[in-house]
């Protein structure tokens, strides 16, 4: 079966590193398109890696293969490319890591520029924090499955989206899951 992974969240909430993670459990993942390894530093300027990823994510979608994609959600191009996969007869899986706070998110990745990883402004950080749950919600409804997992101390699945609404799974409900649940009622 063709499918389109999205593993998604805001910034700094481990995208990269839930993808490591399935790919140890999931023989599907297919393409891994990770526009932060696609960034080029150039003398002193960094290019943005967005316009390979979009010609990669193109190819998978041309030649009908598996692929995944990490994403925050923002910007209208994903959910073109939703569209684009559901046109062609694509399986669309969301894998969502959430965060309590723009804090943390911000804190996080403080702490990846440290170790030598890329930056984001903090302007763009706070304005895709304050959207999220509309960004996430708008690709939800297209989705066939969706897992969604805390990461205050490793990926911890908390719930899954069935039937158009997300249901809690195990003990575990973060504020961030309360906050979700209670903005899609």
């Amino acid at each position: 079966m063709k499918t389109y992974t999205i593993v998604a969240g805001v910034n700094g909430a481990g995208k990269s590193s839930l993808t490591g993670v399935l790919r140890t459990e999931i023989t599907n993942l297919g393409k891994i398109v990770d526009v932060d390894k696609m960034i080029v530093k150039c003398g002193g300027n960094v290019i943005e890696g967005g316009k390979k990823s979009i010609e990669l994510i193109d190819a998978c979608l041309e030649k009908e293969i598996c692929f995944t994609q990490e994403t925050t959600l923002s910007g209208h191009r994903i959910l073109a490319t939703v569209k684009k996969a559901i046109e062609k007869g694509y399986y669309i899986r969301l894998y969502y890591v959430g965060l309590n706070t723009v804090e943390e998110s911000l804190a996080r990745i403080e702490n990846r520029v440290k170790k030598g990883g890329h930056n984001i402004p903090d302007s763009d950080v706070k304005r895709r924090f304050g959207k999220r749950f509309e960004d996430l919600t708008t690709i939800l409804q297209y989705c066939d499955e969706a897992t969604f997992y805390d990461n205050e101390n490793g990926f911890v699945a908390v719930a899954e989206y069935k039937n158009g609404e997300i249901l809690q799974v195990g003990n575990l409900k973060p504020e961030w899951l309360r906050e979700l649940m209670e903005y899609m009622s």
